[in-house]
């Protein structure tokens, strides 16, 4: 039965996750921070990488042990979640963000917000005035990169779909990346999301073996950042999710400049502010969750 819970737990982390990787400026990798299955995800994409790499060069056999490193009850249940909260999520924030994008931003830099807690708690004490600094290039850097026109791509073909996917899976490994965002400034994003609503096999297959590679590349590196450079890690990641606060402006004009509020401003607090609430009750929840778990033992 316990099992069967946590299962069933992973899955909605999962389906949170796979809902974060469909909206512009929501990282899948903060929600993941969030919902304390980051690490664990980082470590077995590492050691399924390992495996990969260590069956081209041994054979079958040299898969066994970091295989069995990979903790599939937590991966399974999570991918099967993603894969359920990208594809109900591509169904319904299509029409959310053509018909409400002030709305819907100001939901997602509400939840941006709040999940900045997650990195500053995680470096505590170990704040100094290097890491802050770090943090605010890291922040000025991702808030001027957000403020780039679109690129224009041609996305009638298969070509740049792999390339574009490698560069977006990044959002998965790293918090405060959103990959949407990303295949938005490549001008990729309307044409994605259109291959998942019309389950486009040949545009999905492309995309998950460009992701593929993109996670064999990257994973990696930052697993091994955060083992042996935690803190400057995450400070630069706070940076990150900071500075893209700028996509998710409530009030932006066609070429994404920055606008004042206008209209009927209240209600689009109210949504920001519920998506404060939601994220701290989750972090609320998660830490509940753990004390419990630690008190069981």
């Amino acid at each position: 039965m316990t099992r069967l819970v946590g299962a069933v737990l992973n899955a909605v982390r999962g389906f949170l996750i796979g809902l974060a990787e469909i909206v512009p400026g929501v990282s899948g990798g903060t929600v993941a921070l969030i919902v304390g299955v980051y690490q664990t995800l980082i470590r077995s994409a590492s050691s399924l990488v390992q495996a990969l790499l260590s069956g081209v060069r041994g054979g079958p056999s040299a898969m066994r042990g970091p295989w069995r490193q990979v903790s599939w009850a937590v991966v399974i249940p999570v991918a099967l979640g993603m894969i359920t909260g990208i594809f109900l999520g591509a169904w319904l924030l299509e029409p959310l963000l053509e018909d409400f994008p002030v709305h819907s931003r100001a939901v997602f830099a509400g939840l941006i917000l709040a999940s900045l807690w997650v990195p500053l708690r995680m470096v505590g004490s170990a704040w100094s005035p290097a890491l802050v600094l770090g943090a605010i290039a890291s922040a000025a850097l991702t808030f001027g990169a957000l403020g780039l026109p679109g690129a224009t791509l041609p996305s009638d073909s298969l070509i740049w779909v792999a390339p574009a996917a490698a560069l977006a899976v990044c959002a998965l490994v790293l918090p405060g990346v959103s990959g949407s965002y990303l295949l938005l400034t490549l001008g990729m994003y309307q044409p994605t999301l259109s291959a998942v609503n019309d389950r486009d096999v040949a545009y999905l297959g492309v995309f998950i073996g460009g992701a593929l590679v993109g996670l064999g590349l990257f994973v990696r590196a930052l697993q091994w950042l955060l083992a042996h450079h935690l803190a400057i890690t995450l400070s630069i990641m706070t940076g990150l999710m900071l500075g893209s606060l700028r996509a998710l402006w409530p009030w932006q004009g066609e070429g994404r400049e920055l606008l004042a509020p206008s209209g009927d401003v209240l209600p689009v607090i109210a949504l920001g502010v519920a998506g404060v609430v939601a994220v701290v009750a989750l972090i609320v929840a998660q830490g509940a969750l753990i004390r419990s778990s630690r008190a069981a033992h």
